[in-house]
């Protein structure tokens, strides 16, 4: 016997799932649900299926092929143009010479077929309806048959004035091939409208047979949740794929869970999925292949799909999720909501309920959805944040997003130019590095791999081998999940704002120039650049009194990335150093938050030992925070306002320094006669500033605000090594800057929100007072606050500075309390 799957359908009501996919190929518990179909009819022995398509007919025939895989024989038949649900198995007519079934391949049943085809041979019927009972039949085409099975009356989609029965046609016929001479040839027509109707008009043998067991016609979102309920509850009987690893917990092969994890059953997990520390999944959830949940993250009732990723605290509550979605860490997706295939909800954003995000869209971090996103693109015009490109690795950050970026940035340098890449050692970094590599050579770039290292180690090879440029991949000081790409200029400092607008701009044109494979440079390995680099930051501090000075270290860094550069430029100094390791307080390539949660150990040590100054240092070399002798902690504005002290006291000035900084730094450059250039936060800006200085301004006792800026082994040897030529010590040095009062916090402030909030402080603090640099700053009696939107999340940050702590705090909290006041539109 033979059948005729109908897979035609677009699925409307089932967007944004099926925007790229035809409705028999959305997924039920990981497979096709025609997979199913095909199954059950190859169980009831039928193995000869003629295929009708219509709405990308390409995708379908991809996946199942001949049929083989299934133990059955497919052929498929397009529709060119719709021809209904009779018109497109008419189109088939060829293939069907004897009693047929016609089944729909985007149901979900598990009916025994053969007994219908026995029924349909006994009644010597022309054509047969399987049909079933349902509570609301309002939905489906309504029947009623005589005692021996014969239909007297049937209507489709009645309303409730309308029902006279809750037996429903399924959509499963047995029909003789004869009933298909009714239909004509190209034209729409559709079996329950046009061809029983007149069957039943004419008199001709047209049965009906009330099936048992389960079927659901998976017409809109909630019968898709509802079918994965009842699959999961046992209420149809379908192969149930893995194998059950606790009470209702079913697994694929490779699946990671942490031990702390609570998964209550029944709850399906596809293929290599990951589950992390404290994650929480529920009841009648279904994770599809290659998922990875995050750390504390909870899932009820959902179904995502392939290759997911949800973030660390990120919430879902009967949502369904497409294909390769990013839910990233704090997000949260309630019920009835769909986010369609390849779109990112951001940090902290909300989708509520019921709504529908289509494929490759994009919702920014603190944004709250409330009606469905139906346009729009999820690649962001804006990729450059306050220290490169970061993201997500191998989310967000991958290795085919990375190779475009770094052929994008190759082709605004001229694409034949010859440019660096270096990474630190962690393997996601180095994952990284190999692409970028890839995506240089792809426009012709001739490629230098430093190897492994650090930011100043990169900046000063750049320098060195006079390259036009080059990118350093590390894991970002501010999450262990992220991968940031530095982009460097010829002189080894970030790029321009301006240059970071032409990658992007190339990034989203696509059209940069490919090489051809004659132009392909091979990646030429720069062998001892680490050696090179320490043998340079000796030379640069040798004038200082470090070499044979008898001082003492007691310091924390990260010894995989840090310790062949830390060692040997000590030892070749003579400077002695005890180490607090940073693995005993579980930091690695941890955020420089957590190493910062060392410090009071580290100025316990540096008392304890009689150490000239401890010293503590992110993982790539970027960040330093020093305590002097006495354990005071020197950080952020001190270690500004004490670098600004050296440079006056050497120079005299100009010095640059950030908006934020205090203005003590202008009381010293008064004392020293010197001047202060103040600049924008970000690290491009400031950079770009620096190095302008520094090209007109002679450095001074092998002192170099470059390298006091931007390399923390850099500063600790320069600033320690300056004190102690000056007969001082850390502390006393640090005495010399004035007394000031500063504070920083932090409000959330909506993405669309920013622009009103930063207009609305102008309006009512316009005039001399304030200034417009970096944010908006206004100047106060006894102090003065700055408003700065952050590039990168959904927040303004605030910084003050106050003739005491107290006026200090207090303005911050002026401030914070007028945003919260403008952000609820009560302002």
């Amino acid at each position: 016997m033979k059948a005729v799957i109908m897979a035609g359908g677009e699925g409307s009501r089932l967007r944004p799932l099926t925007c790229n996919r035809p409705k028999p190929m959305v997924p039920v518990l990981n497979r096709p649900m025609m997979a199913y179909i095909v199954e059950l009819l190859k169980k009831h022995g039928i193995t000869e299926v003629a295929v009708t398509l219509q709405y990308l007919p390409g995708t379908i025939r991809d996946y199942f092929g001949n049929g083989s895989e299934y133990g059955v024989n497919m052929r498929y038949f397009v529709e060119e143009v719709p021809l209904g649900t009779a018109g497109s198995v008419k189109n088939a007519s060829a293939f069907l010479d004897d009693t047929f079934l016609v089944i729909s391949g985007d149901a979900l049943t598990d009916f025994d077929l053969g007994r219908a085809i026995g029924f349909h041979r006994e009644k010597g019927a022309l054509a047969t309806l399987v049909l079933t009972r349902v509570e609301t039949p309002l939905e489906y085409g309504v029947v009623i048959t005589g005692p021996d099975g014969d239909i007297a009356q049937f209507l489709e989609k009645p309303s409730w004035g309308e029902v006279f029965s809750d037996t429903v046609n399924t959509g499963i016929y047995v029909l003789e091939p004869e009933v298909l001479e009714y239909v004509k040839e190209g034209r729409m027509f559709d079996f329950s409208k046009d061809l029983f109707p007149l069957l039943l008009r004419e008199g001709r043998p047209l049965f009906g047979m009330v099936a048992e067991g389960y079927w659901c016609d998976i017409g809109n979102l909630q019968q898709y949740l509802q079918a994965h309920i009842d699959v999961l509850s046992g209420r149809v009987h379908l192969p149930f794929p893995g194998r059950e690893i606790a009470d209702g917990v079913y697994a694929g092969e490779g699946v990671e869970i942490d031990p702390s994890s609570v998964i209550r059953g029944p709850v399906f997990i596809g293929d290599n999925c990951k589950i992390g520390g404290q994650a929480r999944i529920d009841s009648f959830s279904v994770l599809g292949n290659n998922c990875l949940i995050g750390g504390r993250a909870t899932i009820k009732r959902s179904v995502l799909w392939n290759g997911v990723y949800v973030g660390p605290n990120a919430a879902l509550r009967g949502a369904v999720l497409g294909s390769r979605v990013q839910i990233q860490s704090g997000a949260g997706v309630y019920e009835g909501a769909v986010i369609g295939s390849d779109s990112v909800i951001k940090e902290n954003g909300v989708v509520k309920p019921d709504v529908k995000i289509w494929p490759h869209k994009m919702v920014e971090a603190g944004t709250t959805v409330k009606t469905s996103i139906v346009w729009g693109t999820r690649c962001p015009k804006k990729i450059f944040g306050l220290d490169g490109v970061t993201g997500l690795a191998n989310v967000e950050m991958t290795p085919e997003f990375a190779a475009r970026v770094a052929a994008s940035f190759a082709s605004v340098a001229g694409g034949s130019g010859h440019l660096a890449v270096s990474s630190d050692s962690y393997p996601a970094s180095q994952m990284i590095r190999g692409a970028v590599s890839s995506g240089m050579q792809s426009v012709g770039a001739a490629v230098y791999d430093l190897g492994d290292g650090i930011t100043p180690m990169h900046r000063f090879a750049v320098r060195t081998m006079d390259l036009d440029g080059g990118i350093h991949v590390k894991v970002s000081s501010r999450n262990i999940d992220l991968v940031t790409m530095v982009f460097t200029g010829r002189s080894g400092g970030n790029i321009t704002r301006s240059a970071e607008r032409k990658v992007e701009n190339a990034l989203m044109r696509e059209d940069f120039k490919r090489a051809d494979s004659s132009r392909v440079v091979p990646v030429e390995k720069v062998r001892g650049m680490a050696e090179r680099y320490v043998a340079h930051l000796s030379l640069a501090v040798d004038g200082l009194a470090l070499r044979g000075g008898g001082v003492s270290l007691v310091m924390a860094y990260d010894r995989t990335n840090l310790e062949r550069f830390v060692v040997p430029v000590c030892a070749d100094l003579g400077i002695r150093t005890a180490n607090i390791d940073c693995r005993e307080y579980g930091c690695g390539a941890g955020n420089w938050e957590a190493y910062r949660e060392m410090l009071p150990r580290l100025s316990e040590a540096v008392v304890k030992s009689g150490a000239t100054a401890g010293a503590l240092l992110d993982p790539n070399g970027d960040c330093l925070v020093l305590v002097d002798e006495r354990g005071r902690i020197i950080g952020d504005d001190m270690l500004t306002a004490l670098s600004a002290l050296i440079l006056l006291k050497v120079r005299g000035g100009p010095v640059v320094v950030p908006v934020t900084a205090p203005e003590a730094i202008e009381k010293m450059a008064e004392r020293y006669s010197g001047k202060v250039i103040r600049t924008k936060t970000a690290v491009q800006d400031f950079v770009e500033r620096v190095l302008a200085v520094e090209g007109r301004e002679a450095e001074g006792e092998g002192i170099s605000q470059f390298l006091m800026h931007f390399d923390a082994l850099g500063a600790l040897l320069s600033i320690i090594g300056f004190a102690r030529r000056r007969g001082l010590t850390l502390g006393q040095l640090a005495d010399e800057v004035p007394v000031f009062y500063m504070d920083k916090k932090t409000v959330p402030v909506p993405w669309e929100a920013k622009g009103t909030v930063i207009r609305r402080i102008i309006e009512d603090h316009g005039g001399p007072e304030m200034e417009l640099l970096d944010g908006v700053k206004v100047f106060h009696q006894n102090g003065w606050a700055l408003v700065l939107p952050d590039p990168e999340e959904p927040v303004c940050r605030i910084f003050s500075e106050g003739a005491s702590m107290e006026i200090a705090e207090s303005l911050a909290d002026f401030y914070i309390e007028r945003i919260n006041r403008i952000v609820g539109g009560q302002g």
